[in-house]
Order: structure tokens, then C-alpha cells, then sequence
């Protein structure tokens, strides 16, 4: 798919959000000349999950005034994104692959999902407290952090792409939608099937 001067200075300046499941690729980076991820670069090892617990219950305390519940703490080996929180769980996922890239995010990633405990969503109560702690809001983007997707949607409003591993059924853009709910106005067009 062939792109806009318009529509590659758009993409250069996206922001990728650190913990949502995105699949673009960054201009920032030259293009990958057929290394494999991690090609090239000595493994990264991670501290282990008990160290992980060790930190929660240290900025529990200090950050947060020991408010919140233990949650279940993992790495995921899948996940190309830095970290998730699911609320119905209680669980905080690492991604070990982000991880391993960026080893000195880790703490950050950590209190990122423990924001999340209080603030499910990106709203401004999240933003207030992450801006309080230092904790950054966006993940950095690598080439060996790229994920492969199938489908290709736009919105029909400003142009934005959202490449996606699954089919879509009922989304609008995160951008041109109010309160980030949907709105059958921008609902996502899928523009490319890869084969």
C-alpha cells in the first residue's frame, strides 16, 4: 500500500501507546534487513518474577500507600507490547520480549500497570497520577518489536491506520471517537487483507 508524503508525515508523528495492542511499524528505525529479532544483540536476562513482586510491594508502599491489592504478576513470552492489566483477574503481564529491548523500563512498565489497578483506562485520573510518579504514558518503538497483522482498517474520517492480528466486528477510531466509545460515524473500514 502505497503512502502520502501527507500520510507518512502523519504516521511519523503517532504516537504508540504503551500498553495497548498496536501493530505499526515506526519510521524511526531503518528497515530490518532480514536479521531476527534479537539478532545481533547478547540476551537480555530479566529479573525473575519474584523480584517483580519484591518491586510491587515497594512502590505499593511508597507510591501508592499500600492501597492496592496484590495482583498476580507474569511474563508473557507473546506479547510484543511492554505490559497489560486485566481487571477482571487481577493480573499484571510483562512483555519479556519489549523487556529485553528495553531492560531499564522495567520499573516503569511495573508502575504503569499498577496505575491501572486504580485507573483502568488512559483517562485523565491516570495521566494525573503517572505525571506524579514519573511514569511514562507511551512505549518506545524498536523494529524487533513489529508484529505481524492481517488485516488492515482505516478510518474514513482522518485517515489513520490500524493494522490488526483478528477481524474487527464493531470499532470506530480511537481518535475521532468521543469519550473513546463507538461512534458508527468513524467506524473502521478494512482496507487490506495480507494473504
Amino acid at each position: 500500500m502505497k503512502m502520502s508524503k501527507r500520510q507518512h508525515q502523519a504516521l511519523i508523528n503517532v504516537n504508540f501507546d504503551l500498553f495497548l495492542p498496536v501493530d505499526m511499524v515506526s519510521p524511526d528505525f531503518p528497515e530490518d534487513q532480514g536479521s531476527k529479532p534479537g539478532e545481533g544483540r547478547e540476551r537480555i536476562d530479566l529479573p525473575p518474577v519474584r523480584e517483580l513482586y519484591r518491586l510491587f510491594d515497594l512502590f505499593n508502599r511508597e507510591c501508592f500507600g499500600g492501597k492496592l491489592p496484590l495482583a498476580k504478576i507474569s511474563y508473557s513470552d507473546r506479547m510484543l507490547i511492554a505490559g497489560s492489566y486485566l481487571p477482571t483477574t487481577v493480573q499484571i503481564k510483562i512483555g519479556k520480549k519489549y523487556h529485553q529491548v528495553f531492560p531499564d523500563d522495567l520499573e516503569d512498565t511495573l508502575k504503569h500497570e499498577m496505575i491501572h489497578i486504580l485507573h483502568p483506562r488512559h483517562d485523565r485520573g491516570f495521566k494525573v497520577l503517572a505525571g506524579k510518579l514519573g511514569v511514562s504514558l507511551k512505549a518506545k518503538s524498536h523494529p524487533d518489536l513489529r508484529g505481524s497483522y492481517k488485516y488492515l482498517y482505516v478510518c474514513p474520517s482522518c485517515g489513520r491506520d490500524y493494522p490488526r492480528r483478528k477481524r474487527l466486528k464493531m470499532a470506530s477510531c480511537g481518535v475521532c471517537s468521543a469519550r473513546g466509545s463507538f461512534d458508527p460515524h468513524f467506524k473502521l473500514r478494512l482496507a487490506h487483507v495480507k494473504k
